[in-house]
């Protein structure tokens, strides 16, 4: 199944924060795995319940899966990212 990928106008933001090798890095990644396997990332608990997380080396990407979308919410950095 192939997802279609939409992200929050809030990512935008996230990604302005961070550098063009790291935000290169991170948009390769959700493009190639995201939009071919995203129902195979772990599921999250607690405030976080029902939405999933990509690891790209120190960052995360945190989203939803909406039918055949795929809702980009957030995106930022390990130690930062679940205090949002």
């Amino acid at each position: 199944m192939v997802y279609n990928i939409t992200y929050k106008k809030s990512v935008g933001k996230d990604i302005g924060n961070l550098g063009k090798a790291e935000t290169r890095r991170i948009l390769d990644k959700i493009e190639k795995d995201l939009a071919v396997r995203a129902n195979q990332y772990p599921v999250l608990k607690g405030q976080f319940a029902g939405l999933r997380k990509l690891r790209v080396g120190d960052y995360r990407v945190i989203f939803a899966i909406l039918g055949q979308d795929v809702l980009v919410l957030r995106i930022g950095h390990r130690r930062e990212i679940y205090d949002r």
